[in-house]
């Protein structure tokens, strides 16, 4: 199913019966689930398992395909590098009706993708959210200000607790270092200003960094590629 959002577009709450996959064209999409936020550029793909009640944010003009598929495997929700054979099938499977049960065309295009799902790499851009409040009161601060600059001690503080307490929880609640999960909520804010046509300098100020070339040279360290040539500039720029 094609389908076509304005920035700042909002899709309340909701699950599906089926697997649902999610594939950007141009804009970024936030998922939010009860579990944390996941991250979706142009050319990247979300898998989202049936059942899983989740809502979207848009950010920049999202062009999507939205496909429901039944699960070969339980499945757990994730973003998933997307190879030039997934993309034509998604393509192609977005032009058949959303049930295409006795389709016999669909349904093998359908199997294609599971198998091609099966194979993809999960990609680093998921935000898992806490439950201890101690470490709520530390993430919320982030997630309003990414660029923030604090040392782990100082963020401790906040929360009225020591460093090695707070990098425990880390551990444990967030499954990453406290600089690791920051440096991903960065990197989210980044996508989103890139996706609405942000300048790079602005960016950079925002998420934190002293300048285009840190931000820069941090971008390519994670993503492969420089914040002009992602798609998610690249395709607002053309």
């Amino acid at each position: 199913m094609a389908k076509q959002f304005p920035d700042g577009f909002q899709i309340a709450t909701h699950s599906h019966p089926r697997d649902q996959v999610i594939y950007g064209i141009s804009g970024v999409m936030r998922i939010e689930t009860l579990e944390g936020a996941w991250i979706v550029p142009p050319d990247r793909a979300l898998l989202l398992p049936a059942g899983m009640d989740h809502s979207v944010d848009v950010r920049g003009s999202v062009e999507m395909r939205t496909l429901y598929i039944t699960p070969t495997k339980p499945a757990g929700i994730k973003v998933l590098a997307v190879s030039p054979l997934m993309r034509e099938l998604i393509s192609a499977l977005a032009q058949e009706p959303m049930d295409y049960s006795g389709n016999n065309r669909a349904e093998q295009i359908a199997e294609l993708i599971s198998m091609e799902l099966s194979r993809a790499s999960a990609l680093p851009l998921n935000i898992p959210l806490p439950q201890d409040v101690r470490l709520q009161q530390v993430c919320q601060k982030v997630l309003n200000d990414p660029s923030i600059k604090l040392t782990l001690e100082e963020w401790a503080g906040l929360a009225a607790i020591s460093s090695k307490t707070l990098a425990r929880l880390c551990k444990k609640e967030l499954g990453m270092s406290f600089s690791v999960w920051r440096r991903r909520i960065r990197f989210a804010k980044a996508l989103e200003m890139l996706g609405q046509n942000h300048p790079i300098k602005r960016i950079a100020q925002e998420c934190g960094y002293k300048s285009s070339s840190a931000f820069t040279y941090a971008f390519r360290q994670q993503f492969g590629e420089t914040p002009k040539a992602f798609p998610a500039f690249r395709i607002q720029a053309d």
